[in-house]
């Protein structure tokens, strides 16, 4: 069902391999049922052949006893059989789930930022293809050549017409592959980037209510799901044009099987409970290639979510265990970073180089859309570079376990980007799910809030730090969710410090407070670096750097970056004029 299944990588082999047994009973379970499967027409064969001829009542009441402990033994298996899928589906949950999200969080995997954002929706769709009906059909289909041989048993014609009708059904089914198989890739693609768009959309609904933007967008989306609806309209019309004369030719073939019968017994070639097994025999022979062909559309969203979840995982394959490094002491070498945005050519950073020694406070300053938050995404983990390498105390970012390193590191992007869950959750990263020392995180928490200047702030909050926020930390204003942002930067106490215009949405006193927390950090000997645009933290800065179009134009102690910068300013204003339009 699976294309390069042959090929699966190791968490993904892991996980298959841990639903093998479950698969195995199932296929075990049924087979037997496809054995009972065989008792009513066997049932139906002695009914006409014995017990009407015969008038044998006693032979009735025992073939109807068997008859009902066979069907009760089927419902039985069905039940177990279903049960031991369920189990299947959960145990491959288990197994894949948690990989694929931390996968996708650690952004190893070439599938792109869309495809990330639902890959939990491309695994539940492999998940209910391998544990669901369309693993069934698979089961049975292997049944079709005994039920055929079965059929022979009773006159060869019989067993004729159900291999012709099977051979017309698997031809269909591979027109159907072959017409049906490019349109569902799109229309599935169609469908995965309509949805990651609304989702979007929703998330800013506050913005897009304030700016009426409502209309706009909601035709966007219609005109987004109205492509993806042509998309499926068509596979499904090319589909349905073959499982309608897949339907038609099964349907035919059991009642021409019921016909080619009682010519066959008026011929006195069968006898007469066979006319009607004929037909019961020949329809379970077709029956799991027309389940296969009506589940198709299925089989192949399960396909491109199969090749989309193993390339994601494959990326995981090549991660080798990394020797754990000591906690670093904030000595930062960037040696030509270089990076671009996709599908562009100029680059977000070109060949940056500089050097932090631990206690030193940078700024970074330069217009927009210099690479100044760039370069924090790249020197905190958010992002990784193209080429060129960022070293913590000589060891390359690459080097590092980048779960252990981020435990090192705090960063302040310039959005803030709270998530859903309580003050102190956010601040302590959410570290309460993987610990039980609730009272060593509260310290910690309430460390980083008094570092941060945010501790009285929270306080004053309905609940304090039991606050419970909604996505992107709803319920707090903007300055107060960058001090709380702050607060979880700087949370475990991290000797690398980045910060991305941390006093963007800050009053007076919120900046003053700042310039406080930037000192203690100074003396805590942590590296900081920060992206501003206001200049009122500059008194506690060391160094500056100076970026324009992704390069590093100056770099230096303050004072001598300023008076480089004022002698740059003062050269280029323009000398002042006299009445007559004259420098004096």
């Amino acid at each position: 069902m699976l294309r390069d299944l042959h090929k699966p990588s190791a968490p993904m082999k892991a996980a298959l391999s841990s639903c093998r047994r479950h698969f195995l009973s199932s296929l075990i379970f049924s087979a037997l049922m496809n054995v009972l499967y065989i008792g009513p027409v066997l049932y139906m064969l002695q009914i006409y052949d014995r017990v009407v001829t015969g008038q044998g009542r006693l032979t009735l009441f025992f073939l109807t006893v068997i008859i009902i402990f066979a069907i009760g033994t089927l419902a039985l298996l069905e039940q177990v059989r279903s049960r031991l899928l369920v189990r299947a589906s959960i145990r491959f949950d288990r197994q894949l789930s948690g990989l694929l999200l931390d996968t996708a969080l650690s952004g190893r995997g070439s599938t792109g930022e869309a495809m990330n954002k639902q890959i939990l929706r491309e695994f539940d769709a492999l998940r209910q293809a391998l544990t669901g009906p369309t693993i069934l059909s698979i089961f049975d289909f292997p049944w079709s050549p005994i039920y055929v041989l079965v059929c022979f048993l009773i006159h060869p014609a019989i067993a004729a017409m159900a291999v012709v009708g099977g051979g017309a059904l698997l031809f269909i089914a591979l027109c159907n592959e072959r017409r049906t198989n490019a349109p569902l890739k799109q229309a599935n693609d169609a469908a995965n980037k309509a949805y990651v768009s609304q989702e979007q959309t929703i998330a800013g609904a506050e913005v897009i209510r304030a700016l009426g933007m409502r209309n706009a967008l909601v035709r966007r989306h219609l005109l987004e799901r109205r492509t993806m609806l042509n998309l499926q309209a068509g596979a499904s019309f090319a589909g349905g044009h073959y499982v309608a004369i897949s339907k038609f030719i099964r349907l035919a073939l059991q009642s021409l099987a019921l016909g080619l019968g009682a010519w066959l017994a008026i011929n006195n070639q069968i006898s007469a409970g066979a006319i009607f097994a004929s037909s019961f025999l020949v329809g379970r022979a077709l029956a799991p290639i027309d389940q296969l062909l009506g589940a198709w559309r299925s089989v192949v969203h399960a396909r491109a979510s199969y090749g989309t979840l193993n390339d994601l995982l494959a990326a995981r394959d090549a991660d080798i265990a990394l020797t754990r490094l000591p906690a670093p002491k904030g000595h930062i070498a960037v040696e030509h970073l270089t990076c671009f945005n996709p599908g562009q050519e100029r680059p977000v950073l070109a060949d940056v180089n500089f050097t932090v020694e631990p206690g030193e406070v940078i700024a970074i300053v330069g217009p927009s859309g210099a690479g100044k938050s760039t370069l924090l995404r790249m020197l905190s983990g958010a992002a990784r570079p193209l080429r060129g390498s960022i070293r913590y105390d000589g060891a390359d970012m690459q080097d590092w376990d980048s779960e252990r390193l981020a435990g090192f590191v705090g960063y302040l992007p310039q959005d803030t980007s709270l998530f859903a869950g309580t003050i102190k959750e956010n601040i302590a990263r959410f570290g309460n799910y993987l610990s039980d020392e609730e009272e060593a995180i509260d310290d910690a928490v309430i460390e980083a809030a008094r570092l941060s200047g945010a501790h009285d702030m929270i306080q004053q909050l309905p609940g304090g730090y039991n606050l419970t926020l909604d996505w992107g930390g709803r319920g707090l204003s903007a300055g107060q969710a960058q001090r709380v942002g702050l607060a979880r930067a700087l949370y475990g106490g991290p000797p690398l410090v980045f910060l991305d215009e941390p006093n963007a949405h800050l009053d007076a006193e919120g900046e003053v407070r700042l310039v406080a927390t930037l000192a203690d950090l100074k003396k805590r000997n942590a590296s900081v670096i920060i992206v501003a645009h206001r200049m009122g933290i500059l008194g506690v800065v060391d160094k500056i750097m100076v970026m324009r179009d992704g390069r590093v134009e100056a770099f230096g102690g303050r004072d001598d970056v300023l008076g480089r910068l004022k002698a740059i300013r003062s050269e280029e204003r323009p000398a002042p004029q006299t009445a007559e339009g004259q420098a004096p």
